[in-house]
């Protein structure tokens, strides 16, 4: 099936599913860290399929590309910001490391679709 929208690929779905499920996490973190590391995980979250999205919708390769390597990014850093709230005792290290596999093979679909894309400029 040929990609009509953003909606169709898979890194934009999975995105979604992993902001969901960050939401879900960081709404048991303390009221405190709500203008904190609340508020940066859910931005860093929403951040990836927003910038597949977007990046799709632009009318250049090159753009695309820019957003992905943006959502790539974004991704790191949730990671980073989920480890954080481990360390600090928000959320369990089982959470993690129910989390890292999704993380995980959302990073590697991003880094497959960003080849892809660096492949067509080649062209």
């Amino acid at each position: 099936m040929a990609v009509q929208s953003f909606r169709d690929l898979e890194v934009w779905q999975k995105g979604i599913d992993l902001v969901e499920e960050t939401y879900r996490l960081t709404d048991r973190y303390p009221k405190r860290e709500i203008y904190g590391l609340v508020s940066q995980s859910n931005r860093a979250a929403v951040s990836v399929p927003s910038n597949v999205a977007e990046g799709h919708a632009r009318d250049s390769t090159k753009e695309f590309l820019h957003h992905v390597s943006i959502a790539l990014g974004s991704l790191a850093e949730l990671e980073t910001q989920l480890t954080i709230a481990v360390r600090l005792k928000y959320i369990k290290q089982q959470e993690l490391d129910d989390a890292l596999p999704r993380i995980d093979l959302l990073g590697r679909k991003l880094r497959n679709l960003q080849l892809a894309l660096k492949r067509k400029l080649d062209k």
